[in-house]
């Protein structure tokens, strides 16, 4: 009697494919931050007079790849288009306030795996999560003293990247530029810390 055969190389590409997503699924589970809140900066922002905010600057191990350069600009926009205004602000309400002391701004991604949409298209939940953490320094320009250096972190889940063809990865490069403009808006008036982001993981 003849059995179903089943060919011996869709065995090897079934085992290629799962070992595949659970490589992909797993490969951001590095990326995770020390704590989900972080403290109280050791002034209040409105200590200063005036404010800088630097360029994002990514760690040298991610800052070669295509998805994350295009991933940081994307941060940097957004950023740009939250922080700027707000500093503008700041800096206008303490025009004539020389020499002052000014508070500069410095943002670093230190890890990140961003996938991108035509990676979504091509692979969907195969090619994994998307995750990002930020770590901001918020330093006394003049004396180089850290008044705080809080970090933050977001990530897009495979599954909901491939439901939405790229959709929450890229909403993932807001979600974190809006938790670094609110932890710098809440500790204007009072130095209270912020979330980091990771209380919202799933």
């Amino acid at each position: 009697m003849n059995t179903p055969s089943f060919p011996l190389q869709s065995f090897f590409i079934a085992g290629l494919l799962g070992a595949a997503f659970f490589l992909g699924g797993c490969a951001t589970t590095y990326i995770k931050p020390e704590a989900t809140t972080n403290p109280a900066p050791r002034e209040k922002f409105s200590a200063f007079q005036h404010f800088e905010i630097r360029p994002i600057q990514v760690a040298a191990a991610y800052a070669e790849n295509e998805a994350n350069q295009r991933a940081e600009k994307k941060i940097q926009e957004n950023l740009n288009l939250r922080i700027e205004p707000m500093i503008d602000a700041w800096n206008t309400a303490s025009a004539g306030t020389e020499p002052g002391r000014t508070l500069v701004i410095e943002p670093e991604i230190t890890q990140i795996k961003f996938i991108n949409g035509s990676a979504r298209v091509w692979a969907g939940a195969w090619a994994g999560s998307s995750a990002v953490i930020m770590r901001v320094t918020y330093r006394d320009k003049d004396s180089g003293a850290v008044i705080a250096r809080p970090e933050f972190y977001q990530r897009a889940a495979a599954m909901g990247g491939a439901w939405s063809f790229g959709a929450t990865d890229n909403n993932m490069l807001v979600r974190i530029a809006i938790l670094v403009s609110d932890y710098t808006e809440k500790n204007y008036a009072e130095a209270v810390g912020g979330p980091t982001g990771a209380e919202e993981e799933p």
